[in-house]
């Protein structure tokens, strides 16, 4: 009976000041959310929205109820005309952009684009004129 009024009277008070160690635990849960959960969520996110900005016409699309179908045109505001259906019985939907989930199969770029981003990278590819240019890659003038 004497033992525990004489531990409670020993037992010095409470700190009173802050320690770090008392809040570690919740840094460290977040930190594990932050890169387990919400980063990967994130980096998924961005894939998805390029994904759906890449869309063009004459691409395979799926949607988000799993109808696989073919965009015959790509509207403003994330709207896209896909054509679902066999050669005799085709439907055409207007569906929102965000609801596809996956491209099956991507259009070849037309014959004009292709002509113009293979001007643009020859032009690309030389390299600039000054003193850099000479150092590293271009040839001395004559």
């Amino acid at each position: 009976m004497f033992i525990s009024p004489a531990y409670a009277q020993a037992a010095g008070g409470g700190g009173g000041g802050f320690d770090i160690t008392a809040i570690m635990p919740l840094i460290l849960i977040f930190a594990v959310f932050y890169f387990l959960l919400i980063r990967p969520q994130q980096k998924k996110a961005k894939e998805h929205r390029a994904m759906i900005g890449a869309v063009r016409r004459g691409d395979t699309v799926v949607t988000g109820g799993g109808l696989i179908g073919k965009v015959i045109k790509v509207n403003e505001n994330d709207r896209l005309i896909v054509e679902f259906g066999e050669a005799d019985n085709k439907i055409k939907m207007e569906v929102v952009g965000s609801t596809l989930t996956t491209v099956v199969a991507k259009t070849d770029p037309t014959a004009a684009n292709a002509a113009a981003g293979a001007a643009a990278s020859s032009t690309q590819s030389q390299p600039s004129g000054g003193l850099l240019g000479m150092l590293f890659g271009r040839k001395k003038p004559d």
